[in-house]
């Protein structure tokens, strides 16, 4: 199975890719390698995929419109994993547009490749923003999803608005994936992750209390 993972310099896109690959799959990892965070650690990642013989990566952006259009009639993927998108929420106050740019136009670019190359499923980054205001918890997927409070959270919630649209009329199967913060081998250095042991109110063994920050 031929599979597009876009984002593969990324965290969830190598660990992905390494999966993909150790299956037996056929792995295009498509990612911009923009400066948003460490290139160097992008390069790294890519470094763990690149001696596999069926990974090949291309550096292009997913809002490149005619870039992507040649992408999918060429290579006529399978399955795409689409995980490439301008992330963080604070740095959506600063540059909103480079939200517009990847996250909107990018992702149309993904839906129209997958319609018109008759890709068999796509699966794609949402993110736990789309939560927005809400105060229930935990939350859950029938959540209302209606009060976003960054770009980043409504440029996502869009995505999902998109995907839905593109399953209905065009038969598009789609699953997004709503990520929390993600952390691990590999992951962004600035990213860290404080583990306070808690003792259990039952009696028990403690229980590990998790933040990432």
């Amino acid at each position: 199975m031929k599979i597009l993972v876009t984002g593969a310099a990324g965290f969830i896109g190598m660990h992905a890719s390494q999966i993909l690959l150790a299956r037996g799959d056929e792995v295009v990892g498509l990612d911009n390698l923009n400066d948003y965070y460490d290139v160097q650690l992008k390069l790294d990642r890519l470094a763990r995929l690149t001696p596999h013989a069926n990974f090949r990566f291309v550096k292009l952006d997913v809002a490149d419109r005619d870039g992507m259009e040649k992408l999918f009639a060429e290579e006529k993927f399978d399955r795409v994993i689409h995980l490439a998108a301008q992330a963080g929420v604070r740095y959506s106050l600063v540059n909103p547009h480079a939200y517009v740019e990847s996250n909107l136009a990018g992702f149309m670019n993904i839906l129209e490749g997958c319609r018109h190359n008759k890709v068999q499923h796509l699966v794609y980054a949402s993110s736990s923003s789309v939560y927005g205001g809400n105060t229930k918890m935990p939350f859950s997927e029938s959540d209302s999803v209606d009060h976003p409070v960054s770009i980043y959270a409504a440029t996502k919630k869009a995505n999902e608005l998109m995907a839905h649209t593109y399953s209905h009329l065009y038969g598009l199967p789609t699953t997004g994936l709503r990520f929390f913060t993600v952390y691990g081998p590999w992951g962004v250095r600035t990213w860290r992750c404080s583990c306070s042991p808690r003792p259990s109110s039952r009696g028990g063994p403690s229980t590990c209390s998790t933040t990432a920050r």
